[in-house]
């Protein structure tokens, strides 16, 4: 640095942001830990599987809820990616044709 210039010192804060592990630490063996099956009532399995409706409008709800979350794009958005997509296809098409020509013309050098 030169003589005679002030400096100006900036000081940033560092912000550490540390992740917790909750899940109980198991010991690592060499057997298998025994997995316990969960108990499940076979009244509630039965009304379950005997109910389609009810597994269909929860599939519904679900796909609802999904296509809530959805942040679709606004117009100026969705034509510049139509036009990107038109293009880039464009773009391949001729690609695809020069090369088909090339080979073709190889093809009839070779073969005579």
């Amino acid at each position: 640095m030169a003589k005679g210039k002030a400096t100006k010192k900036t000081e940033a804060t560092v912000v550490r942001v540390s992740a917790k592990d909750t899940t109980e630490k198991t010991k690592k063996t060499n057997e298998v830990a025994a997995v316990e099956a969960p108990t499940v009532d076979k009244k509630e399995t039965k009304s379950k599987r005997n109910n389609p409706i009810k597994a269909t409008g929860g599939y519904f709800k679900g796909a609802w809820y999904e296509l809530k979350q959805v942040r679709w794009p606004n117009r100026p958005a969705t034509w510049s990616m139509t036009a990107a997509l038109l293009g880039f296809t464009a773009f391949f098409a001729v690609l695809i044709l020069l090369l088909d020509a090339l080979f073709k013309y190889v093809f009839q050098l070779i073969l005579g």
